[in-house]
């Protein structure tokens, strides 16, 4: 239909292509397997949209807006070239789209796979030992995370969620270990190799140390925080990951989701939050989940 509008637009002009969209349009008799297709597609938009919310996304968003209104302009100026190349691109968009959003696209599907609706009674018992892996963990890295904030002793540690940055995780040494809060202590002891790094935490083990992470290029950052800070508030930006850091100089506890930071925790009330973000189930609940554990369990 749309390639009927465009050959239209070069013989009888915009003005009558757009009235002969209008009548196809209105041709149109919609079935009830039509209307059910279109809620299905609307929906996996709204879903992925709700998804993709990296600053990445945007900038594509925007690009794509500022590419859409040079195409129509120079479809109407007769610019051969410029028509042929941004045809190009806009032809292979969906290709465009996989190849830069595929460890976006990668976190669905496996949130897909690891939601209750797919997985069903077949990984309770998984899911009941993953539990208890994940708590004890937190109750080990909350002790840890006192610790250091009493020495104040810089520290950053990424509790995964959803699925990470490729780049961020093959930038650090495998680990793989059962977490205490004595071996956290030495990955953070000022003079481990591993110290300036951050940790990696997946389903309750030390999966990686020594990891770089993006820094947030927001400009809404306080100037006080360090690179630890912004390291923390980058890679929540990118990923769905509780992020916690001890601040070197002063010792404070802070904990970073969704490029929200907060500040003011001790051993009690981080391993709260910890517990209310990290073992809530894929069921919808995150967003009041991240304003519950902002609004309580802070220190006072």
């Amino acid at each position: 239909m749309l390639l009927d509008v465009y050959t239209a637009a070069g013989s009888n002009g915009w003005l009558g292509a757009f009235e002969e969209f209008v009548n196809k349009v209105k041709s149109i008799r919609p079935t009830v397997i039509d209307l059910i297709d279109i809620i299905i597609v609307a929906l996996a938009i709204f879903y992925l949209l709700t998804r993709l919310k990296s600053n990445k996304f945007k900038h594509l968003i925007s690009g794509l807006i500022i590419l859409g209104v040079g195409y129509a302009l120079v479809t109407l100026l007769g610019f051969t070239v410029s028509t042929y190349i941004l045809k190009f691109v806009f032809s292979n968009i969906f290709i465009i789209l996989v190849i830069v959003f595929q460890q976006e696209i990668r976190q669905i599907i496996e949130r897909i796979g690891r939601s209750r609706f797919v997985g069903g009674s077949l990984f309770e018992l998984f899911a009941s030992e993953k539990s208890e892996t994940v708590t004890k963990a937190i109750i080990e890295i909350s002790k840890a995370v006192q610790r250091m904030s009493e020495s104040k002793t810089g520290a950053l540690i990424v509790m995964e969620k959803g699925t990470l940055p490729l780049e961020v995780v093959e930038s650090g040494i495998s680990v793989d270990a059962e977490i205490s809060h004595e071996l956290i202590g030495n990955i953070f002891y000022p003079k481990s190799p591993l110290h300036d790094g951050a940790a990696i935490v997946r389903d309750g083990r030390l999966f990686k140390a020594g990891c770089v992470l993006p820094l947030t290029h927001s400009n809404n950052v306080p100037s006080e925080l360090g690179t630890r800070h912004r390291a923390a508030i980058g890679m929540s930006e990118y990923s769905d990951a509780m992020i916690v850091v001890v601040s070197e100089e002063t010792g404070n506890i802070s904990v970073v989701v969704n490029g929200r930071l907060q500040s003011g925790y001790d051993e009690s009330s981080l391993r709260a939050a910890m517990l209310d973000y990290m073992t809530e189930d894929s069921s919808g609940k995150k967003d009041n989940k991240i304003s519950g554990f902002f609004k309580k369990g802070r220190k006072k």
